[in-house]
């Protein structure tokens, strides 16, 4: 039943992308896993919840790809549906475990909107990664498979499939987005509609496997998965605030910008970036399941953050 699912959802993914051309990646993932949701019988309250918002970010997402809509619009309709997952789904971020070493963390009447800043991160970092064919793609897959797998370890059934599912959505789309032999440039694009679209699903199941009964990964491991997207904006961002310019401006910053300068190919960088959201995620998945403490590991990414911005300032100073 279960590959069965998979497989549909590779199919129609395959005749999307067939009929309606290039910057449809994003259309594709979408509309295969809706149809493996359905056709899974899980539309329940916050799966239906989920199908919603990313629905509302894939027509965001074409809106802006076709009419290049204002960023107050864009910010908008990621708010709307970071709102969807926070208040229509009840998916938010209330405990933090043990960050500092000074006891657990609660967010209380703070975990709404805190997970509405979360969301709205996760969605635009993951933007910020989709710069060459088949990065954010990859990117995002590798941590889809990295959150199924704690899913699984926890028992989570239903977030399991539906993270295995999104897995096959985004396998489709690399099928036709990723350079190959043979292949010199991707077919597909994921356009605006996947970028948004992975990117709220990544923070909406990083927060669903880490929060409520039966949960026993805390949130700082989840971190560790998306460090790759996460550090890439961080230190964009870090780098436009130095030099003044625009927040939201587009430049030549990001990491797959940086390996390419280095003489890396296109296949070669996604290659890097991808195994460097393998061993990231392995990392946060091994010091949960070896018992590592919350601020431990808090205080290594910290740590880690710390010299990637610190390479970007004598970069940038350099």
């Amino acid at each position: 039943m279960h590959e069965e699912l998979f497989l549909a959802t590779n199919r129609l993914i395959f005749f999307m992308l067939l009929a309606f051309g290039l910057v449809i990646g994003g259309i594709a993932m979408f509309f295969g896993l809706a149809a493996a949701v359905l056709g899974s019988g899980l539309v329940v309250g916050p799966t239906l919840a989920l199908v919603a918002a990313l629905g509302l970010l894939v027509v965001g997402g074409v809106a802006d790809d076709m009419h290049d809509i204002t960023p107050r619009g864009k910010f908008l309709i990621q708010l709307i549906a970071a709102l969807f997952m926070t208040s229509w789904a009840g998916v938010h971020a209330s405990y933090l475990g043990n960050l500092l070493g000074f006891g657990p963390v609660n967010l209380y009447h703070w975990a709404i909107p805190f997970s509405v800043v979360c969301a709205l991160g996760v969605i635009n970092a993951i933007n910020m990664v989709d710069g060459l064919d088949g990065s954010a793609g990859g990117i995002a897959l590798v941590a889809t498979l990295w959150l199924a797998l704690a899913a699984y370890l926890q028992r989570l059934s239903t977030q399991t499939m539906l993270l295995l599912m999104l897995a096959s959505a985004i396998a489709g789309f690399l099928m036709w987005n990723l350079r190959v032999p043979g292949r010199a440039h991707a077919r597909v694009f994921m356009g605006d509609a996947g970028a948004m679209t992975l990117g709220l699903a990544l923070c909406w199941f990083t927060i669903d496997v880490t929060q409520g009964e039966r949960r026993t990964m805390p949130p700082i491991a989840c971190v560790w998965i998306l460090a790759v997207p996460l550090l890439d904006m961080a230190r964009v961002m870090f780098l436009r605030l130095l030099r003044r310019t625009d927040m939201f401006d587009g430049d030549r910053e990001h990491l797959h910008h940086y390996l390419i300068a280095r003489g890396y190919s296109v296949s070669s960088t996604v290659a890097v970036l991808m195994a460097a959201s393998a061993v990231t995620g392995a990392i946060g998945i091994g010091a949960w399941q070896l018992g590592v403490p919350d601020w431990v590991m808090f205080y290594l990414f910290a740590a880690l953050a710390a010299a990637v911005l610190r390479a970007a300032y004598t970069r940038a100073r350099g």
